[in-house]
């Protein structure tokens, strides 16, 4: 069976300052979706699902799906934040999104094959795309069995600004034991790679620390874990404004109940994105490379 694709592609790009899965960055005007999609194609990838917000359903309909017919089969899901479990009501005062799980939990509908999940802004490399897609065409034979591809932490830096990004640990036999979602990554004056942590102090990572780039690769019943875990976060912070159910949360539940495992894939692929728009020139360079170079034809589509 052939693995899905599934984008995430309902955030705003607040701190890019509008709609970066949109713009286009390489030298045709392709999107760094369009460079995710190729790869996956490549891979072995048979379908892509799409989350989006329903207010930029048209703009993403005309610019992004139609150049993929005859590729690929496409769907679209929508994620908003009324969208809860039945017993649930979204406050009046929420305006933020409830975060990457929760925009996983909408292609529960239509996603009933082993998937891949990563995000609309990021440019992971044809390696990446390779790693994940063997791995979920592999036999399975329990629920729970996952993986992720593991990024080296200083091949997912900018000099732009700070990340976020789930910073992982891992046992002698390459299975995750532990996720924790770090969201000021950044560069120290010396070069060094430092975040803060939940005390307020500087911490140091080590260049090859594994880190969660959003890759990670599910089979269908993580939709019944997310919706159990997304009623224990409602639980308990549906009233916080700016709670986010992210993915590296559930994960991290799962691994310690010891319902899950997460096999970490290793590669050398290269991050890059446009977190800030501080970041769109380097970008637009480093994509006009790979073409220039025959990673990738002039025409993708």
């Amino acid at each position: 069976m052939k693995p899905t694709l599934f984008v995430l592609a309902a955030g705003m790009g607040s701190r890019y300052g509008g709609l970066k899965q949109l713009d286009p960055l390489g030298p045709q005007g392709q999107t760094i979706m369009d460079y995710s999609i190729y790869d996956a194609i490549q891979a072995g990838f048979g379908k892509v699902v799409f989350v989006i917000r329903k207010d930029f359903e048209q703009d993403f309909r005309d610019k992004i799906l139609s150049k993929y017919e005859g590729h690929i089969p496409v769907e679209v899901v929508f994620q908003s934040t009324d969208k809860l479990p039945e017993g649930y009501t979204c406050p009046a005062d929420r305006t933020k999104p409830w975060g990457t799980n929760h925009a996983v939990l909408m292609g529960s509908e239509v996603i009933k094959e082993p998937f891949a999940v990563i995000n609309a802004d990021d440019f992971y490399g044809r390696d990446a795309f390779r790693v994940i897609a063997e791995d979920l065409m592999r036999p399975r034979d329990r629920k729970g069995d996952y993986s992720m591809v593991g990024f080296r932490v200083g091949n997912t830096m900018t000099e732009n600004g700070s990340v976020s990004r789930g910073v992982c640990s891992t046992s002698d036999d390459g299975l995750l034991t532990g996720v924790v979602e770090r969201t000021a990554i950044s560069y120290a004056p010396d070069g060094s790679i430092v975040f803060t942590d939940e005390e307020g102090k500087e911490q140091k990572l080590e260049p090859n620390t594994p880190v969660s780039m959003n890759l990670w690769g599910f089979t269908p019943d993580y939709f019944d874990y997310s919706d159990r875990e997304f009623r224990h976060f409602l639980d308990e912070k549906i009233s916080v404004p700016k709670s986010e159910f992210f993915i590296p949360l559930v994960i991290d539940t799962l691994i310690k109940n010891g319902e899950a495992t997460v096999k970490v894939l290793d590669t050398d692929s290269k991050w890059f994105g446009v977190t800030y728009s501080a970041d769109r020139p380097g970008v637009v360079e480093k994509l006009a490379a790979l073409h220039a170079d025959g990673t990738y034809p002039d025409k993708m589509f």
